[in-house]
């Protein structure tokens, strides 16, 4: 399986490749999908470009997304799109159209109850566990774990030469992760060792704009397409060369 993210926290500043309104994050799905892409992680956007959990923004961006590609699409939850967890809640909750999945990250405050939260909604959870936190521990722990619908292990090292080594350790700090499917990824410098890693594992993987704006030769992607028929070759050889 490889993911699209498509956004993430990026936005203007980051140029005009990085879709945000409800209708270019739809085109962008599209096209990723068409690439390849075979599941969607989208931070929906508030008109000035900041990740929100509004129950408006969110089915405006789901609505769109849908209306465009017959794939899962999830959402995230990050602690910076409400740094409340009460809060965070309130919005979830009141939620009018709801994701297939959305990405909780095990280390953020409020993490098991916004998990609770989702799953009793129907709502498929990624457990986000980072590198470099205490998210593996929590999760070892945790008796949602098992009712996951996957963890989302995400390598915080950004160095090219590293980040695969950090992605190893990671995966051993999970262990079994209670049986759940692991999709493994990188970000900036790392996204792409990463992926090849996933590929040679065996496990689920993600590449967009929300990870890494270049290409694998260095170059600036022109799209999260782009950067999925990139990643589908990769990810691909990897398998075949393991």
């Amino acid at each position: 399986m490889v993911q699209v993210c498509l956004n993430g926290t990026r936005g203007a500043v980051d140029g005009t490749v990085v879709p945000l309104s409800p209708g270019a994050l739809a085109e962008s799905a599209a096209e990723a999908v068409a690439a390849g892409a075979t599941d969607i992680h989208v931070h929906p956007k508030t008109p000035c470009g900041q990740d929100t959990l509004s129950p408006r923004v969110v089915a405006a961006t789901l609505d769109a997304i849908r209306a465009r590609v017959a794939v899962p699409v999830g959402v995230t939850t990050g602690a910076w799109a409400e740094p409340d967890p009460a809060a965070r809640l309130e919005c979830v909750r009141a939620w009018t159209v709801l994701p297939d999945h959305a990405s909780v990250n095990w280390h953020e405050p409020g993490a098991e109850q916004l998990a609770a939260v989702l799953i009793d909604l129907g709502v498929g959870v990624e457990a986000g566990v980072w590198s470099g936190t205490d998210g593996a521990a929590r999760f070892a722990h945790s008796p949602l774990a098992p009712r996951v619908l996957r963890v989302l292990a995400e390598v915080t090292d950004t160095d090219p030469d590293t980040a695969a080594e950090s992605a190893r350790a990671l995966l051993a700090d999970l262990e079994a992760a209670h049986g759940r499917p692991v999709l493994l990824h990188g970000e900036e410098g790392g996204a792409w060792p990463v992926l090849r890693l996933a590929g040679r594992l065996g496990l689920a993987t993600r590449i967009g704009l929300e990870d890494t704006l270049l290409l694998p030769d260095g170059e600036r992607a022109a799209s999260n397409a782009q950067l999925v028929a990139s990643a589908v070759s990769q990810y691909g050889w990897a398998q075949r060369s393991s």
